[in-house]
């Protein structure tokens, strides 16, 4: 089998989704299989990698220090050298073409829908439904260009279920996975009576870091001993800097060591991943393997990931939030810790990969490669 990996939406914030990509690829490989990634640059290159050769193609910057392909028949060419059984696409917009070249080769395409389009645009914008008609066509022209599409979580599978079933595409729920190994718990600072808070994210509006930062403020407010650190970076860190004024929260910037992540996330008493629309939360397991709790909001992919034992939720509103948070940190501290890493456990890698593994299966027709 020979699997084709396309990441085109790359930056210094890339966070989740490249990991994700890593991951699945790392995976791949251990199982046999060859594999290509195929990533945006600033120059054309090919390195040959432990985990398969990474093609870079030359692309433009689009923002914040992304890149973002946009002559996908460059991509093309790519493939055409590289002949793969299936082509595992993240981008819903500006490779659709690298899709229908697949179908006319007979290739299988699989692509992953790493966000809810109709929610992530609401919460970019501030517009509920002046979209809404535009997204459910492009849904229901992706259902129709891709062999199958996964998700990660239930409320990812409601963007696309109604629309694929009457394009006879399969939707396939594959939750993603966590490093137990690189996160995982370590000693925690002494009790001092301060509530240590931590939010880890893309510091952009869509990821609902100013909901984890004002559920601090009220905390503060209300005259609970408490301190937050943030650990990310983004477009509207200094919205955020100026809504913490006058409260204990630190911002520490993009962390690039995961195991220098999972010390500082582990030393919290919980951490706060509270957008209602994200579509897993990679962020949310990474925190839970590190032995931490996690207060999330009453909705949405992260919400998925944490149960009774495991943390808390309530409504995406700071007061709510505050009160989750005040509910988990009151219980036995080891009780809390161990639960959070029991349900991390619930979520490895090799599950994620041997289910995608299956998929590509699935859309290649069982072929081991394509004829020469």
């Amino acid at each position: 089998m020979r699997i084709a990996q396309l990441a085109n939406f790359i930056g210094p914030a890339s966070g989740g989704m490249k990991h994700a990509v890593d991951a699945l690829g790392r995976g791949y490989v251990a199982a046999g299989v060859e594999r290509l990634l195929v990533i945006p640059g600033p120059v054309d290159a090919v390195t040959a990698t432990e985990h398969g050769d990474v093609v870079q193609v030359r692309a433009p910057r689009v923002g914040s220090g992304y890149r973002l392909i946009l002559e996908p028949w460059r991509v093309i060419e790519v493939l055409e050298e590289f002949r793969p059984t299936s082509v595992e696409l993240s981008d819903k917009l500006t490779l659709l073409p690298v899709a229908r070249w697949a179908r006319r080769r007979g290739v299988g395409t699989v692509l992953i829908s790493h966000e809810r389009l109709d929610d992530m645009f609401a919460m970019r914008t501030g517009l509920d439904t002046s979209a809404k008609a535009s997204i459910k066509l492009l849904n229901r022209i992706l259902v129709r260009s891709f062999d199958t599409v996964v998700v990660t979580s239930r409320y990812a599978e409601a963007e696309f279920r109604q629309v694929a079933d009457s394009a006879g595409c399969p939707v396939s729920r594959v939750p993603l996975g966590v490093d137990l190994e690189t996160f995982r718990p370590y000693v925690a600072p002494a009790a001092d009576g301060v509530l240590r808070l931590a939010h880890v994210g893309r510091l952009s509006r869509e990821k609902s870091p100013h909901l984890a930062v004002a559920t601090a403020v009220e905390l503060h407010r209300r005259g609970v001993p408490v301190s937050m650190d943030v650990y990310g970076d983004g477009p509207h860190r200094d919205e955020l800097v100026a809504l913490a004024a006058g409260a204990p929260v630190r911002f520490h910037g993009f962390v690039e060591s995961r195991v220098e992540l999972s010390r500082q996330v582990a030393a919290a008493d919980v951490s706060l991943s509270v957008c209602p629309g994200e579509t897993f939360g990679l962020a949310v397991l990474e925190a839970l393997a590190s032995g931490t709790p996690v207060v999330t909001a009453d909705r949405g992919g992260a919400r998925e990931l944490v149960d009774v034992r495991s943390g808390g939720w309530a409504a995406p509103e700071a007061g709510a939030l505050a009160d989750a948070v005040l509910e988990v940190a009151g219980r036995s501290v080891p009780v809390r810790r161990a639960a959070a890493r029991q349900r991390a456990e619930q979520f490895p890698w090799s599950r994620s990969i041997d289910r995608m593994l299956d998929v590509h299966v699935e859309v290649s027709g069982g072929l081991l490669r394509l004829p020469a």
